[in-house]
């Protein structure tokens, strides 16, 4: 099976799609628009993180379930951080595990400027090793997985110990613009997502579903799983 190319202008489709909903449906944000110029000026790759319509559905989410704490995988500037905690009561948390100290102090920087220093706790080093030591009294409501591909399936289990039975984890960008189903791709962001699936696929704790998305970011997914 061949990987059908998705061309300029189907890219400026879907990004233009996206501009034109959130023109009505997300206001302004001087605080967000902020940190994504100081995200950009620290030379981090903003372009990889989530998008304000993303943010936006995270935000949503959040204060559908009655979310009080909430543990990100792979926080880069804080952006997705800081759309969740701000739906989180005076007394949630929100822990941002982030392997890249420049990226950690952006963090740092970007929720200072947000106000939500004391909503927002971030651990600097490999995520793994930080989910692995990780043995909070209350469990997590929701985990949010953005990190590398590679290590989806060792995320997600430590994802399950954490996250309460009822609750939500959230694994970013598993469309990849379809190549998940192109037999000859063999890349490792790919087949890091690929072993998810099959991991998922016989596990008796989760019920879990893709959903693809296409907008500024592309196409591309993510896969929403329900702690049993």
């Amino acid at each position: 099976m061949s990987h059908t190319p998705i061309t300029p202008d189907v890219e400026s489709l879907f990004t233009r799609s996206d501009h034109y909903h959130n023109s009505h449906l997300i206001k302004p944000d001087p605080i967000l628009e902020s940190v994504q110029q100081n995200t950009k000026d620290k030379g981090i790759d903003y372009e990889i993180a989530v998008s304000p319509a993303q943010g936006k559905f995270l935000h949503l989410l959040l204060l559908s379930i009655g979310a009080k704490r909430v543990l990100e995988v792979g926080s880069l500037g804080g952006y997705s951080a800081i759309w969740m905690a701000r739906a989180l009561p005076d007394d949630g948390e929100l822990v941002a595990l982030e392997l890249e100290p420049v990226h950690a102090q952006a963090i740092q920087e970007n929720v200072a400027h947000a106000g939500l220093s004391s909503k927002i706790k971030v651990i600097v080093g490999p995520a793994h090793q930080s989910m692995k030591s990780l043995h909070p009294t209350q469990p997590f409501d929701l985990a949010f997985i953005d990190a590398d591909k590679q290590n989806n399936t060792n995320y997600f289990i430590e994802a399950k110990r954490l996250v309460k039975r009822g609750g939500v984890i959230i694994v970013d960008n598993v469309g990849r613009k379809g190549r998940l189903a192109d037999p000859d791709n063999h890349e490792a962001s790919v087949e890091g997502t690929r072993e998810l699936l099959r991991y998922i696929k016989d596990d008796a704790e989760v019920e879990g579903t893709t959903i693809h998305t296409v907008g500024e970011k592309g196409f591309d997914g993510f896969l929403f799983a329900f702690r049993k």
